[in-house]
């Protein structure tokens, strides 16, 4: 098949929706000091600017206990500790309200292995209160400039009762709630939501803002491929294959429809929901990256990926270093291929130049971009579980571009930055050796060949082999 770039023609600006911001676990984690180093090089290599959590209110994060008079008394100082050091690694939270102090619940059902209070409050004022509380003391400590470059989203997937034990409604009273508390403190701090799985309840959250005259800065949903298996009663596996190549796109572009003229922010998005999915820990993942990142350039603000470590504990803390779990970085901080491929990406800056892809594979895709750095390439080979797909042999013709000094090419597949299939090999130990995980990391790394174009009239041609769940890079000087 052939793919034909044209050095000469911009379609306009490249912008980064995907590194604006990223998802970890609850709050807590963040204390921990694995959690900060993990996030630190995430910052330095990939470039996020946000992240966001679940918990921030969480009853382990202490941030509210009832006095035996009756009174509520805040501590906001685990609160301090992690914004603190987001601002200190240059990055800001995007801060989830979530979940119910339990001093403040109406109920007692829980979510998660951290019992994340799900129930909504006993008192609409006092939660009005706490988050008007917290908003006036960020403020204080922070400054009114820099908090109203934060975001504000009100509770995490309230339209499943997994995450909220009332109804849409109550979710709806919530939100006011909160909205209002917050611009109380100031006008021009921003406010959310409704954060909602499955791209539900935007039209219905701003009609409800509008009747009522509630602020509502942005719109923020999340996605996964495998959402129209939902509530079927499917095992992953079965939930993986049924999904469509390249769904999360056409979902996207409903969901910027009924965002009207306000932002729309992707809270989170992953190749699935599941923390033991074994797709996370190969190439597979890396290629439903690129694929999703190149469909969705120009559409959207920001694009959460879900999420960037697997220092985790919705189910449990998982000691294996390759469980399945969500993360970029494996526990032991190994970067795992979905990490190369944000690498790969942060490649892309600068203009987006035309490109031209025959169809002789239905599975193939490609973005190239010229930048500061010079001239990048990047080439998919994405399809669903099950679905057909075969190595393809590419012939890649750049136009009009001058012999450059030298290019590079890296490659994510099953024989290349496959840290797990180097584990597998050596007996997949739970708890491997300071040797052994050394070995991961140097297995995990990317590592460009030299690569020599044939020259004629038209520009540079390279013959190239792109694997199955593969994505291919070539590096321009």
């Amino acid at each position: 098949m052939k793919i034909v770039v044209d050095s000469g023609k911009s379609l306009g600006a490249i912008k980064s929706y995907w590194t604006k911001c990223v998802g970890s676990c609850h709050a807590a984690t963040a204390l921990r000091e694995d959690w900060r180093t993990q996030l630190k090089r995430c910052r330095e290599e990939l470039g996020f600017e946000y992240v966001r959590f679940h918990g921030l209110l969480d009853d382990d994060m202490s941030v509210c206990v009832r006095q035996p008079d009756g009174s509520l008394e805040y501590s906001f100082y685990n609160v301090d500790s992690i914004f603190d050091f987001l601002l200190g690694i240059g990055m800001k939270p995007f801060i989830e309200l979530s979940f119910m102090p339990s001093v403040l619940a109406s109920g007692s059902k829980t979510v998660f292995h951290y019992l994340g209070n799900i129930c909504p409050p006993s008192s609409y004022d006092e939660w009005a209160r706490l988050i008007g509380a917290l908003a006036a003391h960020l403020v204080d400590r922070y400054g009114a400039g820099e908090v109203q470059k934060w975001y504000f989203e009100v509770w995490n997937e309230p339209n499943l009762d997994f995450f909220w034990a009332g109804t849409q409604q109550e979710y709806f009273h919530l939100y006011e709630s909160a909205a209002r508390a917050i611009k109380k403190v100031d006008a021009r701090l921003a406010v959310g939501g409704p954060s909602t799985a499955i791209d539900a309840w935007i039209p219905e959250l701003r009609d409800y803002c509008a009747k009522r005259s509630v602020p509502l800065d942005f719109i923020s949903t999340h996605h996964y491929p495998t959402d129209a298996s939902y509530g079927l009663g499917l095992d992953m596996e079965e939930q993986m294959s049924r999904q469509e190549r390249g769904v999360l796109n056409s979902r996207l572009r409903k969901a910027l429809g009924e965002a009207g003229p306000l932002p729309l922010f992707y809270t989170e998005w992953n190749c699935s929901p599941s923390p033991r999915d074994p797709y996370h820990d190969v190439s597979y993942d890396a290629a439903f990256i690129a694929k999703t990142v190149i469909d969705n350039l120009g559409l959207v603000d920001l694009y959460s990926y879900w999420t960037f470590s697997d220092i985790f504990e919705e189910s449990g803390f998982n000691s294996q270093p390759y469980h399945g779990g969500f993360g970029l970085l494996n526990i032991l901080g190994v970067p795992k291929p979905s990490y190369r491929a944000f690498q790969m990406l942060s490649r892309l800056e600068g203009e987006r130049l035309a490109v031209a892809v025959d169809d002789g594979s239905p599975t193939v895709d490609c973005v190239a971009s010229r930048g500061p750095k010079g001239l990048t390439v990047l080439i998919v080979n994405h399809q669903v579980p099950k679905g057909p797909i075969a190595a393809q042999r590419v012939s890649l013709r750049i136009e009009g571009a001058n012999r450059p000094s030298a290019v590079w090419l890296a490659r994510i597949d099953e024989e290349n930055a496959n840290p797990k299939g180097a584990w597998d090999k050596m007996g997949r130990p739970t708890y491997p050796s300071a040797a052994q995980i050394e070995e991961l990391s140097e297995a995990s790394e990317l590592r460009p060949e030299r690569v020599i174009a044939t020259v004629d009239p038209s520009g540079l041609i390279f013959d190239l082999s792109i694997q199955p769940h593969s994505v291919v890079a070539l590096y321009f000087e």
